[in-house]
């Protein structure tokens, strides 16, 4: 009966494709944690598919700052296909290495623009619910509750852990279960419990993922400069 509650009974007022839209989106999303875990480049033809769907999903389920993450997503895995693609040897797999103190740099300089930018987002979250006019309109954070603000947190954490696995970085997977295990709750809250169930896979998977990336490699984690190219 709790199971019920939590993860199905919020689907009885969906419209059918709204269902169809989310499991589409949820297996190739999975799809794409388990091609990344094996170093294969369909993790980004398949994670394309997932992000395409789910900027449509979030923004209609109010989460903008999800929702422009998977557009920031859809758009990075362009140019992490290309990246891949040229780094790759075999034209699928490739080599993966520890991140420089300059690409950790960059990564907090990237986290803490994104908080920036999202926090301003939903402080015009009203105007833009009512169709970009400003009549009747009270811009502010007010209206923001703990799912929002954790939004915002987890759209800078996986916006950095896609541009660290982008480079093909090993701790691209710390970030991916850090935001992965805050969504679970988050997703569940506003009704979107497959892609809650999601979230809990990709907490193992991602794991799973930072496990299999480290093995073999016996290069240590780097403790002087020696800067990558960005």
């Amino acid at each position: 009966m709790i199971f019920y509650d939590l993860f199905l009974k919020p689907y009885e007022s969906y419209e059918n494709y709204q269902i169809v839209l989310e499991v589409v989106a949820t297996l190739f999303g999975l799809l794409s944690v388990f091609f990344s875990i094996r170093k294969n480049i369909w993790v980004y033809p398949t994670g394309i598919i997932s992000t395409a769907l789910y900027v449509y999903i979030l923004y209609k389920f109010g989460l903008l700052g999800d929702m422009m993450i998977n557009f920031y997503y859809t758009v990075m895995s362009v140019y992490g296909w290309i990246l891949w693609a040229k780094s790759s040897e075999d034209h699928v797999h490739v080599k993966v290495s520890w991140a420089t103190k300059k690409e950790w740099l960059f990564a907090a300089a990237l986290f803490v623009v994104s908080l920036v930018f999202v926090t301003v987002v939903y402080y015009y979250k009203p105007f833009l619910d009512n169709h970009f006019s400003m009549e009747k309109v009270t811009p502010g954070l007010g209206h923001l509750d703990w799912a929002n603000w954790l939004d915002v947190l987890t759209t800078a954490v996986f916006l950095v852990g896609m541009w660290f696995m982008a480079k093909r970085k090993i701790e691209n997977w710390i970030f991916w279960i850090i935001g992965d295990f805050i969504c679970i709750p988050m997703m569940l809250y506003k009704g979107l419990g497959i892609t809650s169930v999601q979230y809990m896979v990709f907490t193992v998977m991602a794991f799973v993922g930072f496990m299999a990336w480290k093995k073999g490699l016996t290069t240590p984690p780097p403790h002087n400069e020696n800067p990558a190219e960005l």
